[in-house]
């Protein structure tokens, strides 16, 4: 078929049939059947607990792999999962991350969940999927997840069996010797029964012990990454994740790649465009310690590890990017093809030093949990452009929507609107397991309303410019928070910028931009602002507050997390609010409410009138509370 070098390859392979009339895998198992019967000697995947150049790793074959997630399903099925039952797992990165997924959706359905999610949101979405069996970590040091996940347990009884990974396998002597005397102990007990994992696994036959129908049904629950606040779960289908390998064989990878991956396991970057496209493919790909790029010297150790592995394709996301530029390039990194950055837009600036450093071009993605993910990709072998986030994949269709008087209209080349897609990635209708969440969630009950602001130029390439809920609105004038965010990512000592509306008593919301400095820069505010003055052409959307953090927060996939700085921006314009106003009260903290949204708790001294506070309080949109 070629590389998708542009709209000719996207056009001859949607002339030769439709998504429907393709000869692919029906089922999760007979997908995985496939690569086993072409590659199954070959490497599969490779997973290192710690980032050294040549510490320990462990590597499946496809068949092995195949073996395992088989065994997996069955031990599921034993448990009492069918296929509209839920296997959550909450796991850092591991090969038995990687097995329970497949297995999971084998079975039943996979639900895997963010690790770093606090204990009530673990809680909060086991209830909501229903899930009956959950795999997570043995308790291991230097992380809590066997404990948080413990807690959660005691909120979701709908959990009956927890099959427990032990990490000290990966380890090897003497570090494997220490481990259980130092190993934590899990003081919260909960009523589900606990299994070993693996010792489980091994019980179970190689061969499917129940039928495989060739229905297309839900096979996997992923929450929303959350930069727009309480994580939301979304439903995939075989058939929008099969579509998502397919499409990575078809136009990236081969069986003779190797592919790095840092990215995490339970989002569907790392799980759809890689792991399904290393299924489809027969590629091996690399997963870097359980924390991937978070992980302990991780950006130190990458092109190293790179020359080890003879790493062809690097998946990345800007924040990552971002920090490895600021390390040598001390390795081969010459088997290197492609880097493919995804998550969020990757600034200009960050992309030619990456281009300088290695010699390696970046090609940008788009995609999003709601959608299975794929949505675009720049040309591998075609005109790339900066910024942008490519063409449509084959199969997969991009409108430009706003809302007018009328209705939704379709936007012209280059105007501004909401990205909509429809693809057999989209769950049209029922995205979200929540049936209120999908309210007003389609247009004409086929295209997805991302969220996503963006364009589509001439020449058909996708411009993402912003977030329609990020819109910061001063006295109802819109501003798009990416003008101040590219601006001040143009500033040499400027690593990533994350850029909000602040309250304000006036004006409703004022600009304001949280930095992130590259490390050792000893830039000011005041040369920012500066810079800023000289870089925002849009009067209105000049920030009237610029702070520099030591780390701007952000998801497990390298985005801006937003919430946390909208919650920062309230506590300290309230805080001032009240000191000027000589009213002896402050804010102890802000939450999410899910009916009014990021509201401030106040506490006061013992002789401070209520009214006093609601005074000053009352003059800003999001609301208060007093503290417990």
């Amino acid at each position: 078929m070629g590389q998708f070098a542009g709209y000719a390859d996207r056009a001859a392979i949607e002339a030769e049939s439709t998504w429907e009339e393709r000869d692919v895998a029906r089922t999760m198992h007979r997908f995985l059947t496939s690569v086993a019967e072409r590659h199954g000697a070959r490497r599969a995947i490779t997973f290192q607990l710690q980032s050294g150049p040549t510490d320990k790793a462990e590597t499946l074959t496809w068949a092995q792999y195949h073996r395992q997630c088989t065994q997996a399903a069955n031990l599921f099925r034993d448990l009492g999962i069918g296929p509209d039952d839920v296997v959550a797992y909450v796991l850092p990165n591991c090969l038995e991350a990687a097995v329970t997924l497949l297995g999971g959706t084998i079975a039943g359905i996979a639900n895997p969940i963010n690790p770093l999610l606090d204990t009530e949101q673990i809680a909060a979405i086991l209830r909501q999927t229903g899930a009956k069996v959950l795999v997570t970590l043995k308790a291991f040091p230097k992380t809590d997840v066997a404990q948080k996940t413990a807690a959660a347990l005691k909120l979701a009884p709908n959990v009956k069996t927890v099959l427990e990974v032990d990490l000290n396998r990966y380890l090897t002597p003497p570090k494997s010797w220490i481990v259980p005397f130092i190993r934590p102990r899990n003081p919260v007990s909960h009523s589900a029964q606990v299994l070993d994992f693996m010792t489980e696994l091994a019980k179970r036959r190689d061969t499917l012990s129940f039928d495989d129908p060739e229905t297309d049904r839900v096979a996997a629950f992923f929450h929303t990454g959350g930069t727009t606040g309480m994580p939301k779960v979304a439903q995939h289908k075989v058939s929008g994740m099969v579509y998502n390998g397919w499409l990575g064989h078809q136009l990236l990878f081969t069986e003779k790649d190797n592919v790095i991956c840092p990215l995490p396991l339970f989002h569907v970057f790392a799980c759809h465009v890689i792991l399904m496209a290393m299924i489809s493919s027969g590629a091996h790909v690399v997963f870097p310690t359980p924390q991937g790029y978070r992980g302990e010297g991780v950006f130190d150790n990458f092109w190293k590890l790179v020359e080890r592995w003879k790493i062809s394709f690097v998946i990345t996301v800007p924040t990552a990017i971002s920090a490895l530029m600021q390390r040598p390039v001390n390795a081969d990194v010459s088997s290197i093809k492609q880097a493919f950055s995804g998550s969020s837009p990757l600034p200009v600036e960050l992309y030619k030093r990456f281009e300088k450093a290695t010699g390696v071009a970046v090609c940008e993605g788009y995609g999003l949990t709601e959608a299975t993910c794929l949505v675009s990709i720049n040309p591998i072998d075609g005109v790339k452009k900066i910024g942008s986030v490519g063409i449509p994949f084959p199969y997969c269709e991009v409108k430009i929507l706003k809302r007018l008087p009328g209705g939704m209209q379709e936007c012209e080349v280059d105007t501004v609107g909401e990205i909509c897609v429809a693809s057999p990635g989209v769950f049209a209708g029922s995205t979200y397991t929540e049936t209120d969440k999908n309210h007003d969630l389609f247009h004409d009950d086929i295209y997805l309303r991302t969220g996503d602001l963006g364009r589509i130029d001439s020449d058909g390439y996708i411009w993402i410019t912003g977030r329609a809920k990020d819109l910061i609105i001063r006295g109802g004038h819109n501003i798009d928070p990416a003008e101040i965010e590219e601006a001040l990512a143009g500033h040499e000592a400027v690593a990533f910028v994350g850029a909000i509306g602040q309250p304000d008593a006036h004006s409703g919301e004022l600009p304001c931009a949280y930095v992130e400095l590259v490390t050792g820069s000893d830039c000011t505010v005041e040369t920012l602002m500066q810079y800023a003055r000289d870089h925002v052409h849009e009067r209105a959307a000049m920030p009237k507050y610029i702070e520099i953090v030591d780390e701007l927060p952000k998801t497990a996939v390298g985005k801006v997390f937003k919430p946390d700085l909208r919650k920062r921006a309230i506590a300290r314009v309230y805080d001032a609010a009240l000191t000027e106003a000589g009213v002896a009260a402050r804010i102890v903290e802000v939450v999410e409410d899910k009916k009014r949204g990021l509201v401030a708790k106040v506490t006061r001294d013992k002789d401070t009138e209520d009214a006093k506070v609601a005074e000053v309080l009352g003059n800003f949109t999001n609301g208060w509370d007093w503290a417990a």
